[in-house]
C-alpha cells in the first residue's frame, strides 16, 4: 500500500484527525460497475470535488481505470477538472451553461447539459457566435420534476428543427427519481417516459442511470450510465449487501479522558447523565469538520472491536465517547479512534444522523489532514 500526500492545512501531528481516501478502492468501484453496465459507457461523475474527495486526487486514478466521460455540475467544476484529465476525456456540465459562461464552455472543451428551451437558445447563440456545429446533451424532464426539459418543451423543439440547428445532440438524458427502492413502480414509469420524449429528439444514445440505477438490470442501462456515490462505495440500496468497497477512514484524535460519576452531565445541555461511573473521552471532530450535531446519543466510534458509543451533543470542534471499554491500560491523550472505518460505514454513519451517505461525504471538512492510499 502506497501513501500519498494529500492537500492539509497543517501536519498530521497538528491535525484533529485523519481522513484516509483509498484510490485502489475507487478504482475496483469503477471496474464493477463497468462490467455491471455491460455494454453501456460507464461514466464517472466526480461533481462537489469528487463528492468531497478531492477531484485533482480522484480523477486521474478514474481515467487510468478506464473512464473516458466525466460529469460535473458547474462549468467551473468543469474548468478546474479539464486541467486535471487529459485532453481525449470529455466533460459533461449538468447544469448546462450560463449566459456568461457559454464561452468558457466551448474553450475548455465542456459539453453543457441543456435542460430548458432557455438553454437551448443560449447554447444556439453560442453555435452562431462560433460559426460552427457544438455538442450538446438534452436533458429531458421524465417525472422527478428537478431538470429538464418537459413534454411540451420537447414537442416544440420537434417542431422546429431550426430550434437544435448546429447543435449535435450526442446523448438524450434523465435521471431517475426512486432508483435506490428496485420496486418502486415510479422506475419503470420514468424509463417508459424517457423512450416516449426521446423519440419525438434527435436520435442519440440515451442516458437515465446514475449510481443505484445500474443496479436495476439492463433495461436501465441504455448507452451510458453515470456513477457518482457507488464510486466512492455509498450502497446503491438498502435491500441488498453492499458490493462497493469502502472508501474513506476517519480516524480522530483523543484530546482528553475524564471519569464523570453517576448524574454528572456530558456535553451541552448536560443531556446525557450517566447511571453510574463511565469512562468519558472528549474527540477533536465537530459539525464544523462535517461531522453533523445529528450523531449526538446515536452514533458511535470503534477502537478496535470495541465500539464506543457517541454521548451528548455534538459540538462545534468536538464530540464525546463513553470510552469505559477500553482497558485502562491501552487509553491515553492523543490515541486515535475511527468515525469511519471498517466497522463503521459512510453509510452508517449517515443512518445515524438521519441523511444519507452522500451528505455525510460532502460535508466532510477541510480540518482533516489528508491521506491517498492506492
Amino acid at each position: 500500500m502506497t501513501i500519498l500526500s494529500g492537500p492539509h492545512l497543517w501536519p498530521a501531528s497538528r491535525a484533529g484527525a485523519t481522513l484516509t481516501v483509498d484510490l485502489a478502492a475507487i478504482a475496483s468501484n469503477y471496474r464493477l460497475l463497468c462490467d455491471k453496465a455491460n455494454t453501456a459507457v460507464c461514466a464517472a461523475v466526480v461533481k462537489a470535488d469528487a463528492y468531497g474527495l478531492g477531484a485533482e486526487q480522484v480523477a486521474p486514478v478514474l481515467e487510468k481505470a478506464g473512464a473516458r466521460e466525466f460529469f460535473v455540475a458547474h462549468v467551473d467544476e468543469g474548468i478546474a477538472l479539464r486541467k486535471i484529465v487529459s485532453a481525449e476525456a470529455r466533460i459533461t456540465v449538468l447544469h448546462g451553461p450560463r449566459p456568461d459562461a457559454a464561452a468558457e464552455c466551448v474553450y475548455f472543451d465542456l459539453r453543457p447539459v441543456l435542460n430548458s428551451l432557455e438553454q437551448v437558445d443560449l447554447w444556439k447563440k453560442e453555435v452562431i457566435r462560433q460559426q460552427g456545429a457544438l455538442d450538446a446533451v438534452l436533458q429531458v424532464d421524465s417525472g422527478m420534476s428537478r431538470f429538464g426539459l418537459s413534454l411540451k418543451d420537447v414537442q416544440t423543439l420537434a417542431d422546429d428543427p431550426d430550434c437544435l440547428k448546429g447543435i449535435r445532440t450526442n446523448l438524450v438524458m434523465s435521471h431517475l427519481a426512486c432508483a435506490d427502492e428496485p420496486k418502486n413502480p415510479a422506475n419503470e414509469m420514468q424509463r417508459q417516459r424517457l423512450l416516449e420524449m426521446a423519440a419525438y429528439l434527435p436520435s442519440a444514445p440515451l442516458s437515465l442511470s446514475a449510481s443505484s440505477g445500474i443496479f436495476l438490470g439492463s433495461a436501465y442501462h441504455m448507452g451510458l450510465v453515470r456513477p457518482g456515490a457507488a464510486l466512492y462505495g455509498i450502497a446503491p440500496n438498502s435491500d441488498e449487501t453492499n458490493p462497493l468497497k469502502q472508501v474513506v477512514r476517519l480516524q480522530a484524535r483523543v484530546l482528553q479522558l475524564r471519569n464523570v460519576d453517576a448524574g454528572d452531565g456530558v456535553g451541552y445541555g448536560l443531556t446525557y447523565q450517566p447511571q453510574g461511573p463511565r469512562r468519558i473521552a472528549t474527540v477533536a471532530v465537530g459539525y464544523a469538520d462535517g461531522f453533523s450535531r445529528q450523531n449526538g446519543g446515536m452514533g458511535c466510534a470503534w477502537f478496535g472491536d470495541i465500539r464506543l458509543p457517541i454521548v451528548g451533543r455534538v459540538s462545534m470542534d468536538s464530540l464525546a465517547l463513553d470510552v469505559s471499554d477500553v482497558p485502562e491500560a491501552l487509553l491515553h491523550a492523543d490515541m486515535h479512534v475511527d468515525l469511519i472505518g471498517a466497522r463503521r460505514s459512510v453509510d452508517d454513519v449517515a443512518a445515524a444522523a438521519g441523511t444519507i451517505g452522500y451528505e455525510v461525504l460532502t460535508s466532510l471538512g477541510g480540518r482533516y489532514y489528508r491521506e491517498y492510499t492506492e
